[in-house]
């Protein structure tokens, strides 16, 4: 019963932290947040606790794949968003895909993937332009964040009850899709057009550095140190690289400015 309650509590009250704190301080900043394992970190907790250490290490790699993917998915989206937010939802979903079954049969050890996930997001912060520090919070509708509130329950559960169908590297890489990340570029792109929406993308694809580090951490340490310690260090690799990762979009954007 105490592993309901956690998966109905744990993965939208992060939704909620990091939407409010995106509408606090702006939507490259929302980008960011989001990039962090906001349902993919819990959905790897909950695998260690159900299904055991080497599964949920398994899942890792999935999730490494999944961060290759996300930058490909951003990539695809910025190179068609001048032609609307459909056509780039479009194209970034079939980028993610494509690079998710190719990427995942790949007969790699885990620091391989690691390495494939860090190529992807140099190449993908090399070819996303860099735009103006545009402070804007995007004003959304009243049902935007009981949605996203919603939608991480869903996943968490599903993902969770479907892993030992699908196996743990598949439910790695559908735990990754870049869900919230879509839904707050769409907004910007509708409400603020284009070059907000890359902003947004260019400031997870930063974020998605912590990401791949959190996964390859606790896919190191989740089969010797066990569950806790392998969640602990790798948030602290993780809040380390994010540190990093906020000052360099930062430090772009006041050089934008200048």
């Amino acid at each position: 019963m105490s592993l309901i309650v956690f998966k109905l509590t744990l993965p939208p009250l992060l939704i909620l932290a990091a939407s409010l704190a995106g509408r606090r301080w702006g939507d490259a900043i929302g980008g960011w947040l989001v990039g962090l394992p906001l349902t993919s970190g819990p959905v790897a907790a909950f695998l260690a606790v159900q299904y055991g250490p080497d599964f949920a290490a398994a899942a890792t790699n999935g999730s490494l794949v999944g961060t290759a993917a996300q930058a490909c998915f951003s990539l695809g989206y910025v190179l068609i968003a001048q032609r609307g937010w459909l056509a780039a939802l479009v194209c970034g979903t079939a980028a993610y895909a494509l690079a998710g079954l190719l990427l995942q049969s790949l007969p790699l050890a885990h620091w391989g993937f690691f390495l494939v996930a860090l190529a992807a997001l140099i190449g993908a912060a090399r070819f996303i332009p860099h735009r103006a520090a545009i402070r804007v919070t995007v004003p959304t509708p009243w049902w935007d964040l009981p949605a996203r509130m919603l939608i991480a329950t869903l996943i968490v559960l599903t993902l969770t009850a479907a892993a030992a169908f699908v196996g743990p590297k598949t439910a790695g890489v559908l735990a990754s899709f870049p869900v919230f990340g879509t839904i707050l570029a769409i907004f910007a792109h509708r409400i603020s057009g284009a070059t907000m929406a890359i902003q947004v993308l260019r400031g997870m694809v930063l974020a998605l550095y912590g990401f791949a580090t959190f996964f390859f951490v606790l896919g190191l340490l989740l089969t010797t140190a066990g569950v806790l310690p392998a969640f602990l260090a790798a948030l602290a690799c993780t809040l380390l690289v994010q540190t990093g990762a906020l000052r360099l979009l930062r430090r772009g954007h006041s050089l934008k400015a200048a």
